[in-house]
């Protein structure tokens, strides 16, 4: 389709959001230092954006902006922010891969969670049902919120 008509295939592409959505990690009680200050998301407290100096996550302003604006549209819990220490690793997602292999903007995020690739990885249920809400909420509202922001 996009040979046929390059035009069309361009503006989809700048009109579209890849959530690139999977786990946080949450604080963990044993291991809060990993965790910045003022970003530590908690279990059962919402939806959590993934950021990353050095971009290993794809969240850039625009797009944290959006999936803000649809949880408060939604009535949703406040969106919570991980944001690993500079003196730390971490790891990467295919949210960055994705979005420079195709131009669309994208947004790493997911549900707080501990013990993430352990076998007792825990969540909360109250995070499933806020993730749940929020894609809803994305398929439904995402093209209005969009049409507002001016890059």
């Amino acid at each position: 389709a996009g040979a046929d008509s390059p035009i069309l295939y361009d503006r989809a592409i700048q009109r579209s959001l890849v959530l690139s959505v999977d786990q946080a990690h949450a604080v963990h009680p044993n291991y809060a230092s990993k965790h910045e200050k003022n970003h530590g998301p908690v279990m059962n407290g919402g939806m959590v954006i993934k950021r990353n100096a050095n971009q290993r996550y794809a969240t850039n302003g625009v797009t944290g902006l959006i999936i803000r604006q649809l949880a408060k549209n939604a009535g949703l819990p406040p969106i919570q922010e991980f944001v690993v220490r500079n003196d730390c690793g971490c790891g990467s997602t295919i949210g960055p891969v994705i979005s420079t292999a195709t131009g669309m903007r994208a947004i790493d995020m997911g549900c707080p969670q501990l013990s993430m690739h352990s076998i007792r990885e825990t969540m909360g249920v109250k995070d499933f049902t806020h993730g749940l809400a929020l894609f809803k909420a994305f398929f439904s509202d995402f093209s209005a919120i969009d049409s507002k922001i001016e890059e």
